[in-house]
């Protein structure tokens, strides 16, 4: 394994070590072009601060920290010089950050990273690193950025940044599902891309779960259920809509994907919840009158089908719903909240 801790000759004739990182180092740690850090130093001051006579200069652990910062925030959407500013007002306590040496071999050729290049530029430039989202936001376009990056701790920050911001509804609205729909077409189209939708996916599940379980102290007394149809493997959907009861102060029990009608019935008559919701999302996958015995049981639940999967005419007692604002409403009132 070669470090990136070059020996140098110092005034006496003995050999010793130049603390810090090479740019080569850098940029694969970050997963940007050399080029890039080049420009960040020059435009925005955000270069190696190491230096001994007769050698390059190197980066600290102070200045990958700043840099790994500026990352996340371009990424995020954040123009770079705004970002770069924001860099380098971090306050950062060098006592509490790995040694150079331990970053030098964590990034040095035999263990280097090998995401693909997350400057913005790069990824804008042929190959087809681009996700196209006709109307997105600046948080949708960091999204799908930080997405192609394989980047997934930027991916949360992001995701829970903009559910603080706007709320839940909103962030499944207007970023998650044009992003997800992004990545999809991508990979439809080209073949490409199963890795970006993997991390992509992981990471709003994350988000979503992370911010349904911060609810404490629920304000329903009886239960809502969520569950996927029997066939259904797409679950990030149900997550959505239990992120957005928690925020509204509202429980559930999560049931999962792929969910066997007679599981459900069990599950329903077990712990006589107020709401059940059934989400489909493959057209044609699900057959509505497979609900039709949930509203028989007694005290029969509020029955709610998501998603375009369903077929065939609505059994009644049954609702069906086409957003996630319009499902978070009818459980809600199904519990007169």
């Amino acid at each position: 394994m070669v470090s990136e801790l070059r020996p140098t000759e110092n005034g006496e004739g003995e050999r010793s070590t130049v603390p810090g990182l090479t740019v080569a180092a850098v940029a694969r740690r970050l997963g940007v072009a050399p080029a890039t850090l080049r420009t960040w130093d020059r435009r925005y001051g955000l270069g190696p601060s190491e230096h001994r006579a007769g050698a390059h200069r190197r980066y600290s652990a102070v200045d990958l920290t700043r840099l790994e910062h500026m990352r996340r925030l371009v990424l995020a959407g954040l123009p770079p010089g705004d970002a770069a500013r924001e860099a380098l007002a971090l306050d950062v306590d060098p006592s509490a950050l790995a040694s150079v040496t331990d970053l030098a071999m964590a990034s040095s050729p035999a263990v280097a990273s090998t995401e693909p290049a997350s400057d913005p530029a790069a990824l804008r430039s042929g190959g087809g690193q681009v996700i196209p989202i006709p109307g997105g936001t600046p948080a949708s376009r960091g999204l799908a950025r930080a997405a192609l990056a394989l980047d997934g701790y930027a991916c949360q920050q992001i995701i829970r940044d903009t559910m603080e911001k706007r709320g839940v509804i909103w962030s499944w609205d207007h970023l998650l599902v044009p992003v997800l729909t992004g990545v999809g077409q991508r990979w439809e189209t080209s073949g490409r891309g199963i890795d970006v939708e993997h991390i992509l996916s992981d990471s709003v599940h994350a988000a979503l779960a992370e911010r349904a379980r911060e609810l404490k102290e629920p304000q329903n007394a009886r239960l809502v259920l969520l569950a996927g149809a029997d066939e259904e493997t797409h679950f990030l959907p149900l997550w959505a809509v239990a992120a957005g009861l928690a925020e509204r102060r509202i429980g559930c029990r999560m049931l999962g994907a792929r969910v066997p009608q007679e599981t459900l019935l069990q599950s329903v008559r077990r712990t006589g919840p107020a709401a059940v919701f059934v989400w489909a999302q493959i057209p044609g996958s699900a057959q509505t009158q497979t609900l039709a015995d949930l509203t028989a049981l007694r005290p029969a639940p509020t029955v709610v089908a998501g998603g375009p999967g369903w077929s065939g005419p609505t059994p009644p007692g049954v609702g069906r719903t086409t957003d996630l604002t319009e499902t978070v409403t009818r459980l809600a009132r199904a519990l007169g909240m």
